[in-house]
């Protein structure tokens, strides 16, 4: 099977890459903005999938990844909007013009995200109103689309990638440990799945040998509370850092004064601190994924330790037990 992976020289894109090719089942391709950047061992394609005339250089192919997004807790509106969602319109028109039989649409677990504690959440569990940012409002859109278009579709919602390569989610907490302290909301008691970069490549896979359409939750079978994970980060880098207690309801009113500034002034840089980050952290969401598991066949393989261990060269400690595991049922503490 000829497959293209946009986004190829992102995170999720180039490891993506990777297991397409070591599978031995698929003849892999990308494309990206950055040729600079390019996957080496890969045909690769520049472009930029906003701009229509692009798309006419993409090669022929059976089916197709689309990874390409801009992913971040803040930006400018027209930028959300070029990437996420004209850019999917644009490549799902080629798609279906090119006799494309398959697309993989890699969405967020963002558009699940509340100002309340969420456990064993399922793939028809968005909430209505106003989404938390425009990177959870455009990933909507896109998913809209995709679930309109003709062509044989699978969106997939992984949580929180993690694993060799990472740019984003271990290496921003350990950025922020870093400056000495962090905020201790709500007692530290919310949890969260992990995924591992490789688990997302075996969903990946899964759902291109599968004709299944519709969205899937992807996610790490642990339910990582997210205090122990910061403390395992210092302590795997010798860290020194301390929780200082805050009021939740105090921070997320200066995040929102914050946010206001930013918005006001339109300054290109992230807030330290916004609404989105720090609901992650005060906040409790796991994933329901028994859908992707009765339906793709998969499930996760690498555990939180394994993965750890890979990245930072110690072994975690264990996970403390809590009342809830990844399926919010009670086990035995």
């Amino acid at each position: 099977m000829r497959v293209l992976v946009t986004g190829g020289t992102g995170f999720l894109g180039g490891r993506c890459l990777q297991a397409l090719a070591t599978s031995g089942r698929f003849d892999a391709s990308a494309t990206g903005r950055r040729l600079s950047s390019a996957p080496a061992g890969f045909d690769f394609i520049a472009a930029d999938l906003s701009e229509p005339g692009a798309l006419a250089r993409l090669p022929a192919v059976d089916a197709v990844v689309h990874t390409a997004a801009l992913s971040s807790p803040w930006g400018r509106a027209q930028d959300f909007d070029q990437a996420n969602v004209v850019a999917t319109r644009n490549l799902l028109e080629w798609a279906e013009q090119a006799g494309v039989q398959r697309l993989i649409h890699i969405s967020t677990p963002a558009l699940y995200f509340a100002s309340f504690d969420r456990f064993d959440v399922g793939e028809e569990e968005v909430l209505p109103g106003k989404p938390i940012n425009d990177y959870a409002r455009t990933k909507a859109q896109a998913e809209s689309l995709v679930l309109q278009s003709p062509l044989s579709t699978a969106i997939l919602r992984p949580r929180a990638i993690y694993g060799p390569g990472d740019t984003a989610l271990l290496p921003r907490l350990e950025a922020a440990l870093r400056r000495g302290w962090l905020p201790l909301m709500r007692d530290g008691q919310a949890v969260t799945n992990l995924t591992h970069v490789d688990d997302v490549c075996d969903a990946i896979v899964a759902a291109l040998e599968s004709s299944a359409r519709g969205v899937f939750n992807i996610a790490g079978g642990e339910a990582i509370p997210l205090n122990w994970l910061v403390n395992e980060i210092a302590r795997a880098n010798s860290l020194a850092f301390r929780w200082r207690p805050v009021p939740l309801s105090i921070a997320m009113l200066a995040a929102r004064g914050i946010e206001a500034v930013f918005t006001g002034l339109k300054l290109p840089s992230e807030p330290r601190l916004t609404r989105y980050s720090l609901g992650i952290f005060a906040y409790s969401l796991t994933l329901n994924t028994k859908r992707a598991q009765e339906v793709l066949g998969w499930r996760p393989r690498i555990p939180i330790a394994d993965g750890f261990e890979a990245i930072f060269g110690v072994r975690p400690e264990a996970l403390p037990t809590h009342e809830r595991d990844d399926y919010g049922k009670e086990q035995a503490s």
